[in-house]
């Protein structure tokens, strides 16, 4: 089921507190301090402050401290953590392109999120590296064109084989990507 894209805006009204959960939920691997998020976010520091320790209260963000920077993360031990995940995951649209493209195209290994989604931020575009061995493009072109409708938001893709994809993942930080589906063979 796709979320309609303003529900998440409508159930939590906070601009900086959607921004925060993007960033810290959809990747796990996402780590960041207050004046870098002040940057990307565009906004007050105070503002992401109140929030990170709303988060940090709540026990959904953890933090330590690094060369005097408090850094955060989210909390994947908390009980709530794979159901924020989920719910992100439909509200980008993810869990459709899974369900109806990556599904139906052949023979897929893997598809990872790459691009700003991977890093927590928020886009009209949706950047996905998908590790295949042979798999029929034009019928792929149709699958995206459809869930790009679908889902309110354009998919860009890198076609890779393994090889390649090990080579290009060895060059990135953990949380540039996220795997978000694996077949089972």
């Amino acid at each position: 089921m796709l979320l309609d894209f303003n529900m998440l805006d409508t159930l939590i009204t906070s601009k900086t507190r959607v921004k925060l959960l993007l960033k810290f939920f959809l990747n796990s691997n996402s780590s960041s301090y207050l004046r870098a998020l002040e940057e990307e976010f565009d906004e007050s520091s105070n503002a992401i402050r109140v929030e990170l320790n709303r988060f940090e209260e709540a026990g959904l963000l953890v933090s330590e401290t690094v060369s005097n920077r408090k850094v955060y993360r989210s909390n994947t031990r908390h009980p709530l953590f794979k159901d924020i995940h989920s719910i992100l995951l439909k509200y980008v649209g993810l869990d459709h392109v899974i369900g109806s493209i990556i599904e139906k195209i052949g023979d897929v290994r893997q598809v990872y999120l790459i691009g700003d989604f991977a890093r927590g931020i928020n886009s009209d575009i949706i950047d996905l590296m998908i590790v295949t061995e042979g798999l029929d493009k034009t019928y792929l072109l149709k699958l995206v064109d459809k869930a790009e409708k679908l889902i309110k938001r354009k998919i860009r893709y890198l076609l890779m084989n393994s090889f390649e994809a090990d080579v290009f993942l060895k060059k990135q930080s953990s949380s540039d990507y996220l795997l978000l589906w694996q077949s089972e063979g």
